[in-house]
């Protein structure tokens, strides 16, 4: 078990500073900006360590598998419309049906969905003064951040809403949306050795603190081009998504959710349908499997490995990717150039 915790016990933060960075990477300095003192909300996590080695995947012939793991009530197939609370700034939707979804005092489970909602579309950062005209010049940028009995977390939000709200909390000068890509976000996180994100800190009832080793994780245990295909997957759709979708699958890992009956035969996950529809479920990543909430466990396939998997299943109609949504399907003509790669 990989046991993640940072847990707060009440009071104030002292008030927020922030560290000159270069976009998109952060590095030390001086200089600080006010924030409003925000308790940190309290999160313990505890999870199975979610990065299972390539050695557990192997086609399906090769384990004659058990039946098929049941899939969960399906969710939503496409994103929903991008708002744009601030005109110019546009919403990261998901992210936030993530945090307003979170009970008073969430579960693993909720702090997973949020966390996998984190690593798509755009974030958005503070920064002090006008961003534009001290990048142009140069020079670096000042992030707001929050500190809590010493630890040091960026701030995070989801949209233009909650950074206004940020902004108006203070009492400081000139401030600056920074949008950009999640993964960007994460990374200067990671880099800058800040010990989590807090995301729309001011947004009672619907923010969350992420500790910055289950954002590493996260990280680091997804596919090496950053969250591509989860991304996606959450842009609006067109003609041409599914063979982007096949393209991707061709060159990016993926995941499948498996676990095993008495005998300790593998069975991996499918969705079915009338008139016998049968769809391997595959993920972008490992947290998507554990999103599902059924105890499955996340086990990676090379694109090589998912093109031998349907190869040796013909009664496989095709995949659906990331059911808990939003998800895709693919039939197997369109998985062509991924059945290629079986040799």
């Amino acid at each position: 078990m990989a046991l993640f915790s940072r847990r707060g016990t009440g009071g104030d933060t002292t008030p927020a500073a922030s560290d000159p960075v270069e976009a998109p990477e952060a590095s030390e300095g001086p200089g600080a900006s006010e924030a409003p003192a925000e308790p940190v909300p309290q999160v313990g996590i505890s999870i199975s360590t979610f990065g299972q080695g390539p050695e557990s995947a192997r086609p399906l012939a090769d384990e004659e598998p058990s039946a098929a793991l049941p899939v969960t009530p399906r969710a939503a197939e496409a994103p929903p419309e991008v708002t744009q609370s601030v005109p110019g700034l546009p919403d990261n939707v998901l992210l936030q049906h993530a945090l307003r979804a979170l009970p008073a005092d969430p579960e693993p489970p909720h702090i997973m969905n949020v966390m996998r909602q984190a690593m798509q579309g755009q974030l958005y950062v503070r920064a002090q003064g006008d961003a534009q005209e001290l990048l142009a010049a140069g020079r670096g940028l000042n992030l707001a951040i929050t500190t809590f009995q010493d630890k040091r977390f960026l701030l995070v939000f989801s949209g233009g809403e909650s950074v206004q709200a940020s902004a108006q909390a203070e009492s400081g000068g000139q401030t600056s949306a920074l949008g950009q890509a999640a993964y960007n976000v994460l990374r200067t996180a990671i880099d800058s050795g800040y010990d989590g994100i807090y995301l729309d800190h001011t947004n009672e009832g619907a923010r969350l603190v992420l500790p910055i080793e289950l954002v590493t994780k996260a990280v680091e245990q997804g596919a090496p081009a950053p969250f591509e295909l989860k991304n996606i997957l959450v842009r609006a759709r067109s003609e041409g998504t599914v063979g982007d979708v096949a393209e991707i699958l061709t060159r990016v890992p993926v995941w499948v959710a498996g676990n095993r009956d008495a005998e300790g035969r593998i069975g991996l996950a499918e969705a079915r349908g009338d008139g016998g529809i049968r769809r391997l479920e595959v993920y972008s990543h490992p947290l998507e499997v554990i999103a599902m909430g059924r105890g499955d466990g996340p086990l990676p396939l090379t694109p090589e490995q998912l093109g031998r998997t349907l190869a040796s299943e013909p009664g496989l109609t095709g995949i659906v990717v990331d059911p808990a949504g939003p998800w895709i399907e693919l039939d197997r003509d369109a998985l062509a150039p991924v059945l290629a790669l079986a040799g």
